[in-house]
């Protein structure tokens, strides 16, 4: 089933997204931070197995894209609960539109202070695959100094869409529960949490809210890693920022 875009980009807004992160995470060049959450509900007429997850229970997939301040930028409902991360991404309009380079955002640029030219990503976590336009950390052992800096770094800037989903589920606490009623019921549900969320971050600010955020409440993986080789473009644009990174190291609690 297709995807509902709740809360979209403004053209002119994707500037000051990417400032917000380099600024307050220390991550330049980033447009946000994308995951997925599996939210529950009833298995829906004549679906099969397509909602049923790796956990044993029938949900629909919420990939959100959050700014530095724990808002939703963008976010698509209506995953197959059977998806990983790496598939919701694929098969939404985000993507799309990023292949197609219909969204607007900026143009590459030179980091901050430097000569050295690179475009603007989305971050993730290593259950989405290694694009042009999406950064993942580096798996497995044995990693280099430089790419341990550089998932460190990622890690520490992906924070905040971890805590968006944790902010909205201690809040709305159908969230943790199955959500009996049908699909586009609980679709429109889930899309109404979201802009509500953003209304009140605008409102009240986002500190009071980290609060009620547990381990728990946060993103749950898919159980499932991308797979298939990177695009060697993915690759080399990495190294661009691994690079930038052991050059411009930080000092901050992890």
């Amino acid at each position: 089933m297709g995807c509902t875009t709740a809360y979209s980009y403004a053209n002119s807004e994707e500037t000051r997204f990417s400032k917000d992160i380099r600024r307050i995470w220390n991550f330049p060049h980033c447009i946000g931070a994308i995951d997925g959450k599996h939210v529950r509900i009833v298995c829906p007429k004549n679906s099969g197995s397509m909602f049923y997850n790796y956990k044993h229970y029938f949900s629909v997939v919420v990939q959100g894209l959050a700014d530095a301040n724990y808002k939703f930028i963008v976010v698509e409902i209506g995953g197959y609960g059977k998806q990983s991360d790496g598939g919701t991404v694929q098969a939404s309009e985000l993507y799309r539109q990023l292949k197609n380079g219909t969204l607007a955002i900026p143009e590459p640029c030179n980091f901050p202070q430097t000569k050295t030219k690179a475009p603007f990503v989305l971050i993730s976590d290593e259950a989405y695959p290694l694009l042009p336009f999406l950064l993942k950390p580096f798996g497995g052992r044995n990693l280099s100094i430089e790419e341990e800096c550089f998932n460190k770094r990622l890690s520490r800037a992906r924070k905040t869409i971890e805590c968006t989903f944790g902010i909205i589920t201690a809040k709305w606490r159908i969230l943790s529960k199955c959500i009996e009623t049908n699909i586009t019921t609980a679709d429109n549900i889930i899309k109404c949490i979201c802009i509500l969320h953003n209304t009140i971050i605008d409102k009240e600010g986002f500190e009071r809210h980290l609060s009620e955020v547990s381990v728990e409440n946060c993103t749950e993986t898919t159980g499932k890693k991308a797979t298939g080789r990177p695009l060697n473009d993915a690759k080399n644009i990495r190294d661009i920022f691994v690079t930038y990174f052991a050059h411009n190291t930080l000092s901050y609690k992890t």
